[in-house]
């Protein structure tokens, strides 16, 4: 019996909001709590994970009928460094300022297992189109994940977004958010929002089944 496969329109849809990687599958959470004390090292860490993301699905997806199965990993891992190294090195060219500013954690996307994960669920059994619309989905749902705990952050800790000051310096502003500990704070807080989001979403849903029975 034939698996059904998502659409590339169900994979696109999938990876911003049902499969969002951090809100509901908890991957990619180094650079999550890592880069997200100020909305321009989380949006460079979004923009260098989205290359790699969709460069290695496609490359995955082009060559899953080659795939050996005790193998796979490992060819998914070199095409990751690949682009991994691409992306680090031309961040290093153009904007070291922001390359030392993210330190190690660009390097590390080679280990991030959202990429990995996509690359066995989904572009190595379906096609470029499929592969496309998943990347671009997880990417943008990486995307939401990362703006929403970096706006927070950077909002309380500095009274900022995106470097520009939204309230008078005078305004105390909470510190501890953009230390290691306001990235757990963060995150956990939106976390059990989302949680809560959905678990009400579920509740409505089968109330108006419960109804229309």
């Amino acid at each position: 019996m034939a698996v059904h496969e998502p659409t590339p329109l169900e994979r696109f849809l999938n990876g911003i909001l049902p499969e969002n990687p951090v809100y509901r599958q908890l991957l990619g959470l180094c650079p999550t709590l890592a880069v997200t004390a100020a909305m321009k090292p989380a949006m460079t860490m979004v923009g260098a994970t989205a290359f790699v993301l969709i460069c290695a699905n496609l490359i995955t997806s082009l060559i899953r009928h080659l795939l050996k199965p005790h193998l796979r990993i490992l060819v998914f891992t070199l095409t990751i460094a690949t682009f991994v190294t691409i992306a680090d090195r031309t961040l290093a060219a153009f904007a070291y300022p922001m390359s030392k500013l993210l330190g190690p954690y660009v390097p590390l996307i080679i280990v991030n297992c959202m990429i990995i994960s996509r690359c066995e669920v989904c572009s190595s059994k379906q096609g470029p189109k499929a592969a496309l619309a998943d990347a671009i989905g997880v990417s943008l749902g990486f995307l939401l994940a990362l703006a929403s705990v970096a706006t927070v952050r950077e909002i309380l800790g500095n009274g900022s977004w995106f470097g520009i000051q939204l309230v008078p310096e005078s305004f105390p502003t909470l510190i501890l958010m953009i230390l290691p500990p306001g990235a757990f704070l963060a995150l956990g807080s939106l976390l059990g929002l989302a949680t809560w989001l959905g678990q009400r979403r579920k509740a409505r849903v089968s109330e108006s089944e419960a109804g229309s029975a």
